[in-house]
């Protein structure tokens, strides 16, 4: 079962939050300000964190510098882009703004547990006859090789990872900002277009599809 740890002083945001993860089947900790965030660090490794910024204590900031080797989920009602980024580069892997939809929540967090999986135990990643090797970012279908550039290989990559689900626009943005900064929400569309069809000229199949008005995922036989 994997652990979420909940570092939030808003105890209805807290408890909407550890009802829904119990029911979903994880296993939730709380802590209400940054102090006790460290402390409970101190004893106990979850496998994700989501994390307030206004706490009181130690901030939001300070304790995601003290976080190492754990996928932390900004939870903040900071709007404020530079800030945004300032944390994605500290560490942190994800930025949800509040009010936030708890459905969206529950995919973030399940994409980013999966990714956190997946990093250091298998450097190839599979879908069908398409092979992506992690270390040396090559693409191969059968015997050939395909020259993908950095955000090709970025959005390939995460729909590989998340293939059994879709992956909305945003989320996708989201995900590969820190490896690739040039995918912008007016550029996705283009990227998608030249990755399609580079994969399709392999050999004429469709590897990944749009489901319109949410995003895209890799499409079944």
């Amino acid at each position: 079962m994997k652990t979420i740890l909940i570092i939030d002083d808003d105890i209805h945001i807290g408890n909407a939050l550890e009802e829904t993860l119990t029911n979903e089947g994880y296993q939730v900790s709380r802590a209400y300000s940054g102090t006790e965030a460290i402390f409970v660090l101190s004893g106990a490794k979850p496998d994700l964190i989501l994390l307030d910024l206004m706490l009181p204590g130690l901030s939001g900031e300070e304790v995601l510098s003290h976080i190492k080797g754990i996928p932390v989920i900004i939870l903040s009602a900071k709007t404020d882009i530079d800030n945004k980024v300032e944390l994605l580069l500290g560490g942190a892997v994800d930025y949800v703004t509040k009010p936030f939809h708890m459905n969206e929540l529950l995919a973030r967090i399940s994409v980013h547990l999966r990714i956190n999986d997946s990093s250091g135990k298998s450097r190839v990643l599979s879908f069908d006859d398409m092979e992506l090797y992690t270390d040396t970012h090559e693409v191969q279908i059968g015997t050939e090789k395909i020259s993908l550039t950095r955000t090709e290989y970025a959005i390939l990559k995460l729909l590989i990872q998340n293939q059994t689900q879709i992956v909305s626009k945003s989320m996708l943005l989201d995900l590969i900002s820190e490896d690739t900064p040039d995918c912008t929400e007016s550029s996705l569309k283009t990227h998608i277009s030249h990755l399609r069809a580079k994969l399709y000229e392999v050999n004429g199949k469709e590897y990944i599809e749009t489901v319109w008005g949410i995003g895209f995922r890799m499409k079944g036989k």
